[in-house]
C-alpha cells in the first residue's frame, strides 16, 4: 500500500504511466477519425503545376472536399522525381490532414532505382485509393525530323551523341521507358535529360532542346492536337480511342512495350483505418460523378477506384517488376 505523501516507486511509475499511455493511445485512433475532418486537408502533390499528378490531385480535391466538408489545399513540392513530397508526407502526423497525391514514379519505381530511399513506401505510407490510370505515349518535337520508330532508329544512328530525351526526373517511369526504349531499339548514344516535373519536360521538347519523351496522354493530347507536338507511338496494347492514328509501339515493332501508369492518394502510415476508408468512399463516389467521368475522357485518361488493399497489393506487385526490369536494363540504384 502507498500512502499519499509517500513517492511512487520508480519501477510501479513507469508501468502506471506506460499502461495509461496505451490506454489514451488505444482511444485516440477512433477518437480522431469520429470527429475528422474538423479542419481543412492538404493533399501534396511531388511535382510542379501542369503534370498528371497536379491534374488529377486538384480534379479530386475539388470534389472531394464537397463530400468531406472541408476544403483541400493542393500544394506542390516537387523535386528528386516526386520523393521530396512523399518523403514530407511520410514524416507527417498520421491524422488524416496531410495526404499525398503519388505517382507510380517515386512509390513503386523508386525502392528499385534509388539508395538509400528516405521513406519505405510499404512502411511509410499507407495506400488510399488509385485516383487515375493511363498509358504513356512517345512524343517528339515538331522539328524532330522522324515520324516513325523506324525513322527514329535511323536518325540516331546517323547522328549519334545527338539526340536527347527528357523525363520528370531521374529514375522516374518516364526515365525508366526511355531506358528501356533505348535498350530495345539498340540506341544506346541518346542522352537522358531530367527535369523537375512534366511541364518543364515538355517545354523543351516542344522547344527543340530535347527531342523526344514519354509522357501521359493527359498532359500531351492537347499539344499533339495543337501541333505543338508529334505523337510517336502509344506505349499500350491498343491504340487510344481519342487517337486513333497513333500506332502503338508494338506496331512500330517493339512487342509488348507496354506501360500502365497510374495516380494515386495515399496517406502517412498510422492514420486510422476509419478515416482511410472515408477517404476511398469519398474518391469512389467522385469517379461516379458524370462531370468527372467526362473530364477523365477529354483528358485521355482511364478512372481508378478500388480498395485500400487492392492498391497495397498492386504497389508491392510493382516493386517487385521494376526490381527486375531495372537489373535487366542496367540501372544500378544510386
Amino acid at each position: 500500500m502507498f500512502w499519499p505523501n509517500r513517492p511512487m516507486p520508480s519501477t510501479v511509475a513507469v508501468v502506471v504511466f506506460t499502461a495509461t499511455a496505451i490506454a489514451l493511445s488505444a482511444g485516440s485512433g477512433p477518437a480522431l477519425a469520429q470527429s475528422w475532418p474538423s479542419q481543412s486537408i492538404k493533399f501534396v502533390v511531388g511535382y510542379p503545376a501542369g503534370g498528371g499528378a497536379d491534374i488529377s490531385g486538384r480534379l479530386f480535391a475539388e470534389h472531394m472536399e464537397k463530400g468531406l466538408g472541408q476544403a483541400i489545399v493542393v500544394e506542390n513540392r516537387p523535386g528528386a522525381g516526386g520523393r521530396i513530397g512523399a518523403a514530407s508526407v511520410a514524416r507527417a502526423e498520421p491524422n488524416g490532414y496531410t495526404l499525398y497525391v503519388a505517382a507510380i514514379s517515386e512509390i513503386s519505381i523508386a525502392p528499385a532505382t534509388v539508395k538509400d530511399l528516405a521513406y519505405d513506401p510499404n512502411k511509410d505510407l499507407k495506400p488510399v485509393v488509385v485516383f487515375t490510370k493511363t498509358t504513356q505515349i512517345l512524343v517528339a518535337s515538331p522539328a524532330f525530323p522522324p515520324n516513325n520508330i523506324q525513322e527514329l532508329v535511323a536518325h540516331v544512328k546517323a547522328n549519334p551523341d545527338k539526340v536527347s530525351y527528357s523525363s520528370f526526373g531521374t529514375n522516374t517511369l518516364n526515365h525508366i521507358n526511355g531506358e528501356r526504349f533505348k535498350v530495345a531499339l539498340g540506341i544506346p548514344d541518346v542522352r537522358h535529360v531530367p527535369y523537375k516535373g512534366s511541364g518543364p519536360s515538355l517545354t523543351d521538347v516542344m522547344g527543340g532542346h530535347v527531342q523526344y519523351t514519354f509522357d501521359s496522354p493527359s498532359t500531351t493530347f492537347d499539344l499533339i492536337q495543337s501541333g505543338k507536338l508529334k505523337a510517336i507511338g502509344v506505349a499500350g496494347p491498343a491504340r487510344l480511342p481519342a487517337a486513333p492514328n497513333v500506332p502503338t509501339l508494338t506496331e512500330a515493332g517493339l512487342p509488348n512495350f507496354y506501360v500502365s501508369s497510374w495516380i494515386g492518394l495515399l496517406a502517412p502510415a498510422g492514420t486510422p483505418d476509419a478515416i482511410i476508408n472515408r477517404l476511398n468512399k469519398e474518391a469512389n463516389a467522385v469517379l461516379g460523378l458524370p462531370e468527372v467521368q467526362e473530364t477523365l475522357r477529354k483528358l485521355v485518361t482511364e478512372p481508378g477506384g478500388g480498395t485500400p488493399e487492392e492498391f497495397a497489393r498492386r504497389i508491392r506487385d510493382e516493386i517487385a517488376d521494376f526490381k527486375q526490369v531495372a537489373a535487366k536494363i542496367g540501372i544500378v540504384p544510386q
